[in-house]
């Protein structure tokens, strides 16, 4: 499987990780992937597939869109002022 980029795109995962206590190793094997897996999540450098999202969060007590949504107030570099014209 090749790695994926997030492009530095930002998580919740360290915050959710950490509030329960659990160390990257922790959580890496509970998921079953490598530390530095974990690591290259947490720092948006990687790009989790759907089932290790979907495990991370499962095992993390989140939704995958609490811990990998968007966040409305992260500006998006977008102007969302758009004229229509007709």
């Amino acid at each position: 499987m090749g790695r994926t980029s997030a492009a530095g795109r930002a998580n919740r995962v360290r915050a959710a990780r950490s509030a329960l206590g659990l160390t990257q190793a922790e959580l890496a094997a509970a998921v079953d992937v490598t530390r530095q897996t974990v690591v290259a999540v947490e720092a948006g450098n990687y790009a989790p597939s759907v089932y290790l999202a979907l495990a991370v969060a499962a095992h993390l007590g989140r939704s995958v869109e609490e811990l990998f949504g968007h966040d409305p107030a992260a500006p998006s570099g977008r102007s969302h002022d758009t004229e229509v014209h007709s």
